[in-house]
C-alpha cells in the first residue's frame, strides 16, 4: 500500500472525528432529541468510515486529496460558526 494513502486516510479521519462530533451537536441544539443524535452520529461516522476505506484503497491521487481538503474545510467552518 501506498504511503501518500495512510497519510491522506489519517487526515481524513484526524479532520472527520471532530466533523461527526460537531454535527452530533448541532443535531442536539435543533432537536434535543437523543435519537435524532444517535443517528446523526452514526450516518456520519458511517460515511466518514466509507470515505477512509475507499480513500485507503481505490480512490485516485487528486479525488482522495480533495476529500482531506473538503472534510477539513468543512469541519473548520462547522467549528467557526458555532
Amino acid at each position: 500500500m501506498e504511503t501518500w494513502r495512510i497519510i491522506a486516510t489519517a487526515a481524513l479521519a484526524l479532520a472527520g472525528v471532530p466533523g461527526v462530533l460537531m454535527v452530533m451537536a448541532k443535531v442536539r441544539d435543533v432537536t434535543g432529541s437523543s435519537g435524532s443524535v444517535a443517528v446523526s452520529g452514526a450516518v456520519s461516522a458511517t460515511a466518514l468510515a466509507l470515505l477512509c476505506l475507499l480513500t485507503l484503497t481505490v480512490l485516485p491521487t487528486v479525488l482522495a486529496w480533495t476529500a482531506v481538503g473538503l472534510v477539513g474545510v468543512a469541519v473548520t467552518v462547522l467549528v467557526l460558526a458555532s
